[in-house]
């Protein structure tokens, strides 16, 4: 490929030059001899100011979005580095995404359940597909670790063309508000939209829930490759019904799901500790469905699945098999079970709203048995500091017993972090011990545990590390409680994340 086959469709202000390329990088210490070095503005650094390390080690051609014009080898200037990056990857690996059906999920809570619940069905449909999400990636059948919820344009590109390779036909994808700002996705040819929820997150980026809201509606908006064929809307939430206005404007096909109202909605739900079941009333028929997951907030997910599903032509029977094959989402209520009394949940929980629902379902279930709920959180540091108190507040008024601990610390103090949310659990009323180790927090609070209760471990869910002021450590909850676990006597069950 030259460089003018790689620069069709891009929006160019100037150009000169035309040598074979080998390959694309945005990273000057990727660079290759015969790429095309991409320059662009970001958030906190400006590739620019690498163009020259890039050719002295063979870059032949560069892209920019600033002003200096290299004299010594091909050039394009270009208005938005990003967007220019996301069309020459497309072009590089032939435009995958343009022969893949795509569907996009977005929201604040849910995404990665209802993302495994659409891949589980679409796969009972006979569908052979791609996943790209917050806990992991599944192309040409391996599983591959997640650094972004939503990769880069070069790397996403590239995993559309393996997924291709492989015989899929459609990708499901998390898209995250970040990637939709900074226009990751720029040109992908979404089939399919889902909106789960909005709530409070990311402010720290975002600014104000008005900005967030307008970042996760560019999904819907009418873009060069079009607008999604069909929005599959939570309307139940209020943001669902703004962007439904939004959306039938646009004259995209808006279906809608809600608990009781809806396209798609369910009746007569059961949540067991084991298990939820309720029928699906759909446009065309009412069916039972039973999943593993469980949870009124699984309802929503396997509504918004579904609803996907449906407007990926999948039938009934699919739909309902795909739910009941989804055993588990790592890090999603997933338990450690080590034959202890008492239950013992890990959950990616870390907003004010996802404990509330998480300490929500886990009273229902400790009822029974007069047992209490013991939750252990703690905040991520560089992060919207304003929801800290919030978070302290809802995971106290759902606990009888909190450990307030570390998440991800980041650059800042833990104990600074701690203080932030702290001030919230006083709020609550509830009794709880602050500790900033977050393994000594979790032995802590299932020393404190008896038959009956339920321990939530909330707010890392899937992850394998810790990322701290000075380092980043090996680090999984489960992993941990396990541990824990043994140490009070219990056996240990066989540990699928190990």
């Amino acid at each position: 490929m030259n460089f003018l086959e790689l620069l069709d469709g891009v929006e160019i202000s100037a150009q000169s030059g035309n040598p074979e390329i080998t390959g694309i990088e945005y990273d000057s210490r990727r660079v290759k001899p015969g790429n095309v070095f991409v320059a662009m503005r970001g958030e906190s650094s400006d590739g620019n100011r690498f163009i020259e390390q890039a050719i002295s080690v063979g870059a032949v051609a560069v892209v920019t979005d600033g002003d200096l014009i290299p004299s010594n080898v091909a050039w394009a200037k270009v208005p938005h580095g990003r967007r220019a990056l996301a069309a020459l990857s497309a072009n590089f690996y032939g435009r995958p995404a343009e022969k893949l059906a795509i569907t996009g999920i977005t929201g604040t809570n849910g995404k990665s359940t209802t993302a495994f619940l659409l891949e589980s069905i679409l796969q009972a449909a006979g569908r052979k597909t791609s996943l790209v999400g917050t806990i992991e990636y599944h192309v040409a059948g391996k599983v591959l670790p997640a650094p972004h919820t939503t990769p880069e344009p070069l790397e996403l590109q590239k995993l559309f063309q393996d997924a291709l390779e492989s015989g899929a036909s459609e990708v499901v994808m998390e898209v995250s508000s970040h990637a939709l700002v900074q226009q990751r996705t720029f040109g992908i040819p979404f089939d399919v939209a889902v909106f789960t929820n909005l709530t409070r997150d990311h402010l720290d980026y975002h600014k104000t829930m008005d900005e967030y809201f307008a970042a996760k509606r560019i999904l819907f908006a009418r873009t060069v490759s079009g607008s999604p064929r069909v929005a599959v809307l939570n309307t139940d939430d209020e943001s669902g019904r703004q962007l439904l206005d939004f959306c039938k404007e646009q004259g995209t096909k808006v279906i809608t799901y809600g608990l009781t109202k809806g396209d798609f909605h369910a009746t007569n739900v059961d949540v067991s500790l084991r298990s939820t079941s309720f029928d699906l009333v759909t446009p065309h028929k009412t069916m039972a469905v039973k999943s593993p997951l469980i949870g009124r907030v699984n309802v929503y997910n396997i509504l918004g699945a579904s609803a996907a599903a449906w407007s990926r032509d999948c039938n009934a029977e699919a739909i309902r098999a795909g739910i009941g094959d989804l055993a588990c989402v790592p890090g999603r209520f997933e338990r450690v079970d080590c034959g202890q009394p008492f239950t013992v949940v890990v959950d990616y929980a870390h907003t004010d709203d996802a404990l509330r629902n998480l300490t929500s379902l886990a009273r229902e279930f400790v009822k029974p048995a007069n047992g209490r709920v013991i939750t252990v959180f703690g905040c991520g540091g560089d992060r919207d500091r304003n929801k800290r108190p919030l978070m302290g507040e809802a995971a106290g008024k759902g606990s009888d017993f909190v450990v307030l601990t570390s998440d991800n610390p980041r650059s800042e103090d833990p104990l600074a972090i701690i203080n932030d949310a702290v001030v919230g659990l006083q709020r609550s009323g509830t009794k709880y011990k602050i500790e900033p180790d977050r393994r000594a927090a979790i032995h802590l609070a299932l020393s404190e545990t008896r038959r009956g209760d339920i321990v939530l471990i909330a707010g890392k869910g899937h992850e394998r590390m810790q990322t701290l002021r000075t380092e980043t450590i090996p680090f999984d909850d489960r992993y941990v409680a396990a541990e824990a676990l043994r140490e009070l006597g219990y056996e240990s069950a066989a540990e699928s994340w190990a």
